[in-house]
């Protein structure tokens, strides 16, 4: 079942040729992890959601309260029998129909569509390899509309049509400084010793959920240094370790980049150091 503007449906098939999301990209997303009926972080989802809603002059409907929208998101999971597992969510907002570039009114729509997911917490996955390389092809302009979750996702179709065509589980993205900024589908940090470091902002990286609450857990550790700054694809090779964030997958490490290989164990603690948090919330 999919949920259209708070309407339950089978049909997947009602959003508009027209509709400036499918046009132009005119749209935002969240992806959510529900566990057992509970939406992780969700009141950072919701005031990032605003927040990007504000930035890309969208106008938020009155009962788009965190109430409203959670209340939708739980029905969807319940009428696609999701509430006694983990599931993934997608919620999206687009300004409906209308328009060329400028849009022909104010109005918005919101869709949200659910998946299962097998984990209901994170865990470090059991694998031999996670090689990833650079994008080269197209940068990412550094600057605040790359940190919003938009449906403008060429750069990240493309990379990820590369990683396969040359057998690579992942790509980092770079920006026009030629900095590293992200990987395809989520943020990146780089030990060194006891130093977490992962790109800012202003580099054009996605201001993503998960990036917060792993930032947040190094700051409260006590035994590691948070630096946001830029990382140089020449800092990749020296690091002792490599992973990227999502709020689905938790931490992901990175096993191999190029020639060298990878360590997990700050990044398996860090992560452990997270479910412990969630616990305790």
């Amino acid at each position: 079942m999919i949920n259209l503007n708070g309407k339950l449906t089978n049909d997947s098939f009602l959003v508009s040729h027209e509709n400036r999301g499918y046009k132009y990209g005119d749209a935002l997303f969240e992806t959510l992890k529900v566990v057992h009926g509970k939406i992780l972080f969700w009141e950072d989802h919701y005031f990032r959601l605003m927040a990007s809603m504000r930035i890309m002059r969208m106008e938020i409907p009155m009962q788009f309260t965190m109430e409203f929208l959670e209340a939708e998101i739980l029905k969807t999971i319940e009428a696609n029998s999701l509430q006694n597992v983990s599931a993934r969510v997608r919620l999206n907002i687009d300004r409906g129909e209308g328009g060329k570039y400028r849009p022909k009114d104010t109005s918005v729509n919101f869709s949200i569509v659910t998946e299962p997911l097998e984990q209901d917490f994170y865990s470090i996955p059991n694998q031999a390899s996670y090689t990833v390389d650079l994008f080269k092809d197209y940068f990412v302009a550094p600057g605040l509309l790359s940190t919003l979750k938009t449906n403008n996702k060429a750069i990240n179709v493309l990379g990820s049509i590369y990683a396969k065509e040359n057998d690579f589980d992942n790509c980092l993205l770079m920006n026009t400084n030629k900095d590293v900024v992200e990987a395809l589908n989520g943020n990146l940090f780089v030990v060194h010793g006891e130093t977490v470091k992962t790109p800012p902002l202003k580099d054009g990286c996605l201001n993503g959920i998960m990036r917060k609450q792993i930032m947040e857990v190094i700051l409260n550790s006590g035994d590691y240094v948070l630096e946001e700054q830029s990382v140089s694809p020449f800092e990749l090779q020296k690091a002792d370790e490599l992973f990227i964030t999502n709020v689905i997958a938790g931490v992901y490490p990175i096993l191999k980049y190029r020639k060298k290989e990878f360590a997990t164990k700050i990044s398996a603690d860090i992560l452990r150091r997270l479910n412990v948090k969630m616990r305790l919330g």
